[in-house]
């Protein structure tokens, strides 16, 4: 599957991308983090990991963190967690407020393939991605299985994806 034309962008895009994790939870620790442990494993296959921070629930520390992980010149980040419904999940509210330029494409995909996988309970993903600053923020909700889905989903493509954002 794919176009001519996408077939030509991957091949100018480079593979030399550097990534950051945030994983935003009021409960877990390093030691417990299942899904960053699976996307910091699967982005070292490929990319350069030079971040990985685990943070609360709070917006101030998300913006703080996008912004610190920007300014170390981090071409992706990688948020999990805070994608919920209830009142503590601020990922998606925080992010888009920055974003310059939404990915729209990601959270649709996501949800297709998640009710692919898991049914109707897809309806409470509010995954989402966009641009900030050059940077592409990828967030997903904070469960291993779902990490897994998104990961899947954009692990391929993240340089053609880091060429047209930079440009």
């Amino acid at each position: 599957m794919g176009s001519k034309t996408t077939k030509e962008h991957q091949n100018e895009s480079s593979e030399n991308i550097t990534c950051g994790i945030i994983t935003l939870s009021d409960s877990r620790d390093i030691n417990e983090d299942l899904s960053g442990d699976y996307i910091e494993k699967e982005i070292e296959k490929r990319y350069v990991l030079k971040s990985r921070k685990i943070i609360k629930d709070e917006k101030t520390y998300l913006i703080d963190t996008i912004e610190d992980m920007i300014a170390e010149n981090i071409d992706v980040i990688l948020t999990n967690g805070g994608t919920g419904l209830s009142a503590r999940d601020i990922t998606v509210e925080s992010v888009e407020e920055l974003f310059d330029k939404k990915i729209d494409g990601f959270g649709e995909i996501f949800r297709n393939q998640s009710y692919i996988e898991i049914g109707s309970g897809a309806l409470l993903s509010r995954a989402t991605a966009g641009v900030y600053k050059k940077c592409c923020i990828f967030s997903m909700p904070g469960s291993p299985n779902a990490v897994k889905t998104a990961i899947n989903i954009i692990i391929d493509e993240l340089p053609h994806i880091v060429h047209h954002a930079q440009k």
